[in-house]
């Protein structure tokens, strides 16, 4: 019987390690191939636009720097394409890319034939041939879609999957409850009859003799002990493979997300940051606007990189590390948030000794951490006004080892104690609009 319970356990046991096994190779395919992919068609995208935009320019003002503009888009679009053809898994993908690529070449040389036209001043020739190109474009563009949304249709079968197996595995287990059950108060049983019963007689007085040699009740005890311990193990295990498959559903749904806002917000992101070139190029600013562009700019790369990181979210981040001293950064992201805050009346303050010693790391990195403290310790002081303080300073670590200590205080309320544990967990937020990913 003890037998039975122990098949019992290793049953399940060797079940959840399959079930894990199975799972990890999944989670390998969508957060690797799958969301490459989209990225990939992405980035084809991009370049795509560009190129169009760049040729349209062109077509406005016959400047030739647009042509180095677009040629440098021209071979982004080509490297990206051999990227996603290295990456490529299934027929249906390697169809589709096949035929962005031929597609993409009829666009290319009937594109230079518009932009020869208009270098050559051949106006009504050129029209005619850039509207044709135009329909080329959206077939291009239509291609890189349907070869994004083939890997989105992969993950969501991947998750489905999951589900469905998760689904058998609950039901495998609670199929087998019964089982264990019975088992269990057979064995309730046999240990009351056959055990216990001779275990309180020989503790009533009975004598040692009673059970032959008292070494047995110490074996009866080990194993006891271990059938506990293979019942704990086995429970462990079960919660381990929940656990699992709620953060495996987690990562499929950030990497389709990712996806969805890469595409919606990196399109008219590109628009923007083509407007803002054209002004720089064209207009005549005063300081004042030249500063506001610059701080435009600067908002839209960051938006970028966030975009960026939060598709990357799913796979181990990619540092840039370089020597750097923290005090530069520290007064980039004072000097981007100080008129923003100077409207709300909030006050800023850096406390430093000395610049502080030049350390390897990522400054963009630092720099989000910064802004992302800055703008929660500005929201959470509200609009009655108040102060935030950056302190640099150095030290020692516990080991003895020279440190680089940056501090935010600000004279708000302060964090509660009971959410101070969860503030650092992934999507965790008590803004009612916040996500719980950076600021």
């Amino acid at each position: 019987m003890v037998g039975a319970m122990a098949a019992a356990a290793l049953t399940g046991g060797v079940v959840t390690m399959a079930y894990m096994v199975w799972l990890g190779s999944v989670l390998t395919a969508v957060s690797e191939k799958d969301v490459a992919a989209m990225r990939f068609a992405r980035e084809m995208e991009v370049a795509l636009v560009m190129q169009k935009g760049f040729a349209t320019y062109f077509a406005q003002d016959r400047d030739p720097q647009w042509l180095s503009s677009l040629d440098e888009y021209r071979n982004s679009f080509s490297q990206w394409l051999q990227k996603a053809k290295q990456n490529v898994s299934g027929r249906e993908a390697l169809e589709l890319l096949q035929g962005i690529e031929r597609e993409y070449e009829v666009y290319d040389r009937e594109r230079a034939q518009v932009i020869s036209l208009y270098a050559e001043a051949r106006e009504e020739e050129a029209k005619s041939l850039h509207r044709q190109v135009r329909a080329r474009f959206l077939r291009v563009r239509d291609l890189c879609e349907r070869y994004s949304q083939n890997h989105e249709k992969h993950m969501e079968d991947s998750r489905a999957e999951i589900s469905r197996r998760a689904d058998f595995i609950n039901d495998l287990a609670m199929s087998t409850m019964p089982g264990v059950v019975l088992l269990a108060a057979a064995l309730g049983y046999v240990l009351t009859r056959q055990v216990l019963a001779p275990i309180r007689q020989l503790a009533g007085g009975a004598g040692p003799g009673v059970l032959g040699e008292p070494d047995e009740v110490k074996a009866l005890t080990r194993r006891v002990r271990g059938l506990m311990e293979d019942v704990d193990q086995t429970r462990l295990q079960l919660e381990q493979s929940q656990e699992q498959l709620i953060r495996s559903e987690k990562l499929a749904l950030v990497g389709k997300l990712a996806a969805g806002v890469a595409h919606s917000i990196r399109n008219p992101l590109t628009s923007v940051k083509m407007r803002i070139f054209s002004l720089e190029r064209e207009s005549i600013l005063t300081p004042q606007q030249k500063e506001d562009l610059a701080v435009v700019s600067e908002e839209i790369r960051q938006i970028d990189h966030i975009v960026q990181s939060f598709l990357e979210f799913s796979r181990p981040p990619r540092l840039r590390i370089e020597r750097f001293s923290p005090s530069p950064v520290v007064d980039g992201a004072v000097s981007l948030l100080r008129e923003r805050f100077g409207a709300y009346g909030i006050g800023f303050s850096v406390e430093r000794g000395e610049p502080l010693p030049e350390l390897y790391g990522d400054q963009e990195r630092i720099k989000e951490v910064l802004v992302n403290l800055m703008v929660n310790a500005a929201e959470a002081i509200g609009a009655r006004g108040g102060r935030i303080t950056v302190r640099e300073r150095t030290g020692s670590s516990s080991a003895g080892q020279p440190v680089v200590v940056l501090e935010v205080e600000d004279n708000g309320p302060g964090i509660p104690e009971e959410l101070q544990e969860k503030v650092l967990q992934p999507f965790f937020s008590t803004k009612e609009e916040g996500t719980g990913f950076g600021a």
